[in-house]
């Protein structure tokens, strides 16, 4: 454990004194995964294929705000759908108006949740991304991993139904899948994970928000019980096509990752915590106290030994 605190303490250190440096590199490699992510997928317009513009674009997200890289993995979407059919880039564009606009309105600052959703789906663990919300965002996460969603399932589908078929097949798709997203009721998939994703969140949020101890531990482990309930729950209710193991297994594994954002935000020493009370002309407070645990790292200093003069 002393080793564990030691790395966290300079990888903070390290983070603090580079993070100029630090943060033009996540941006420009989460944007680049991202960009390979949809060519990969989708890679219907050559030209967006190129490694120069890939690059480039990626180069572009690091030095602006990191909201960039949602709207450059936007437009690299409706470029590649564009050049499959008219119909289907304009299915996508209405998906991404309403989410542009319910996004920069509610959450402007979750990127992450965005950005993620679609790249740990298409990892087959996006069990990950309701746990880590709950626990470092806010109820109002909801809509950025629900629209994550929404576009995960939106490549899958065009990836999955569209190679190889022709125009009428490709219209035809691209008809199923506007209904689907008008009424909500085209991917049965979708719309639990959705509910699960959107019931974990909140869970963990009240339960991490709590003044209980080793409330985070507690919320990662109930919000992982009741991902996988209400997702098992809602595949077998609407007999949607969603693996029960896999759902087992992933959350599992979610809940093992998500204790190392515990470790780095939240690890705190509860058997140090302290209770104390007082009181002002108009209130008494009531105040518990808990300290991080923290670790010093050595300072080792070299002392240089010079021997003395004449001597041999």
């Amino acid at each position: 454990m002393t080793a564990l605190l030691e790395i966290k303490q300079y990888i903070r250190k390290f983070y603090i004194k580079n993070e100029v440096y630090i943060t033009y590199f996540w941006k420009f490699l989460l944007a680049l995964i991202s960009i390979a992510v949809i060519n990969s997928k989708l890679g219907f317009m050559s030209s967006l294929n190129n490694i120069a513009i890939v690059l480039m674009a990626s180069l572009l997200c690091a030095i602006l705000p990191a909201n960039f890289i949602v709207v450059v993995s936007a437009l690299f979407i409706l470029g590649h759908l564009y050049s499959l059919s008219a119909e289907c880039a304009l299915i996508a564009f209405v998906v991404f108006a309403l989410m542009f606009l319910l996004y920069f309105r509610f959450s402007p600052k979750d990127t992450l949740a965005v950005l993620l959703t679609p790249l740990l789906f298409f990892l087959h663990i996006p069990y990950v991304v309701p746990i880590a919300a709950g626990l470092i965002g806010t109820p109002v996460s909801i809509v950025s991993v629900s629209f994550g969603l929404v576009i995960s399932f939106m490549i899958s589908y065009f990836s999955s139904n569209t190679v190889g078929t022709g125009a009428e097949n490709v219209e035809a798709a691209a008809t199923e899948f506007k209904t689907m997203i008008s009424g909500m009721l085209g991917n049965k998939a979708m719309l639990v994970m959705i509910v699960a994703f959107a019931i974990t969140i909140a869970v963990v949020y009240v339960i991490r928000r709590s003044s209980m101890d080793n409330c985070w531990k507690i919320a990662i482990t109930t919000g992982a019980i009741v991902l996988a309930i209400v997702t098992i729950i809602g595949s077998v209710a609407t007999k949607a096509d969603i693996s029960i193991p896999g759902v087992i297994l992933g959350t599992i594994v979610s809940a093992i990752l998500t204790l190392a954002i515990e470790f780095f935000s939240f690890n705190l020493d509860y058997s140090r915590t302290e209770k104390v009370q007082f009181e002002d002309d108009d209130y008494y407070y009531y105040v518990k106290a808990v300290p991080k645990v923290t670790l010093t790292a050595p300072d080792r200093r070299v002392k240089k030994i010079n021997r003395a003069k004449g001597q041999r």
